[in-house]
């Protein structure tokens, strides 16, 4: 299939699992995850209807940004891979949202990176919701700590929480970890009385599922570029 065939299909099953909970498609954003993908396939999705891309590494998509921002004047850009200290600075030029808070250093560099160029920078907080070593993420019960930490910084909005659950081929058993995200982002609402616009979790994979527990943001990689090329 072509990525524009993909896109169409996508856009229908988001709007399928949206309506099964009254929700609208409009209030989903479609991340297309393009890690590693050539910009030409960029193009071709956002041609095909897609205004959200998201990237792993800040120096690739830094590049595509270069590259892409004459011909997709429409799309914005939001970082989906851990970040490093030392990137911050690029990541806040490029990037309109950053996915990947997870530390207090981390938003120290974000806050003070951003100040510089007059910018406020908007955040999700990353949960590494299956505490696997492999992952980025705080953990579960760290999530107030460091959401309260950030709260302060004059220049960074805190948007939501993200998530990457642990993987298995039984897409259902991913819910538990969606539902528990959600959990987290309905406690730290009532007990700080700070609106959470976002709950960015499901992929390609799982990304009806995730809708179907709350999920405003769905990173799609695969089901839109097909299986991804390593060079």
């Amino acid at each position: 299939m072509s990525i524009k065939e993909n896109v169409e299909r996508i856009f229908e099953a988001v709007k399928e699992a949206a309506e099964r909970l009254g929700r609208r498609f409009e209030d989903i954003v479609i991340l297309a995850a393009s890690k590693t993908q050539p910009p030409e396939k960029l193009l071709e999705a956002y041609e095909a209807g897609i205004r959200y891309f998201g990237e792993n590494r800040v120096q690739e998509g830094m590049k595509k940004i270069n590259q892409l921002k004459d011909k997709m004047p429409e799309a914005h850009w939001h970082l989906i891979g851990g970040l490093q200290t030392n990137k911050a600075k690029y990541a806040v030029r490029y990037f309109e949202m950053i996915h990947s808070l997870d530390r207090e250093s981390l938003a120290d560099e974000i806050d003070k990176r951003a100040g510089k160029i007059d910018k406020i920078q908007d955040v999700l907080i990353e949960v590494n919701i299956g505490e696997e070593e492999s992952k980025y993420g705080v953990k579960p019960e760290d999530v107030k700590s460091l959401f309260e930490y950030t709260l302060n910084k004059k220049n960074i909005r805190i948007l939501g929480l993200m998530c990457i659950p642990p993987y298995f081929e039984d897409k259902e058993k991913s819910r538990p970890y969606f539902v528990r995200l959600r959990e987290i982002k309905e406690e730290i609402e009532k007990e700080f009385r700070y609106p959470l616009h976002h709950l960015s979790m499901g992929m390609s994979h799982d990304f009806e599922i995730a809708i179907e527990e709350g999920a405003t943001i769905v990173r799609i990689g695969t089901a839109i570029f097909g299986e991804r090329v390593y060079s």
